[in-house]
């Protein structure tokens, strides 16, 4: 079994090979993961598949704790939220080729969001910055 922190690679690499091939990658995302901001009335069995192709969405950052990007649903323009851990496959429309995750756990509490800083990077500018520390090692 993997590491959790191999998923946003593979992810990414199977979500490229997919564009790569002229597929339309999918996501499949837990809904009531902490933190997935999805609209509602889509989701089946706890569950929404996600066309994260370039034609369908904008804005789309793949970073190591987020999904995130902009899309039409119904004709409404919507941001859309996803917890890396959230995600339990991705695959192409067509083929049905692609890659399961295990169900995630359900954390007792929920990740950073996004504005929070949970890995996506806002282009907002920081508070006061940390500075840098050293220790003496013997």
């Amino acid at each position: 079994m993997l590491p959790e922190s191999a998923k946003p690679y593979l992810l990414n690499a199977v979500y490229q090979w997919c564009v790569d091939q002229g597929h339309t990658p999918y996501i499949l995302v837990v809904v009531a993961y902490p933190g997935v901001s999805v609209p509602s009335g889509y989701e089946k069995d706890g569950r929404m598949i996600l066309d994260v192709s370039p034609r369908a969405c904008h804005s789309l950052n793949m970073a190591d704790d987020w999904i995130t990007f902009n899309a039409r649903f119904g004709g409404v323009a919507r941001t859309v939220d996803v917890p890396m851990a959230a995600v339990a496959a991705i695959y192409a429309a067509e083929t049905q080729e692609g890659m399961g995750f295990a169900d995630p756990e359900m954390p007792s509490t929920p990740p950073p969001t996004p504005e929070e800083g949970g890995g996506v990077n806002t282009d907002k500018p920081a508070g006061k910055p940390e500075r840098p520390a050293l220790r003496v090692v013997k």
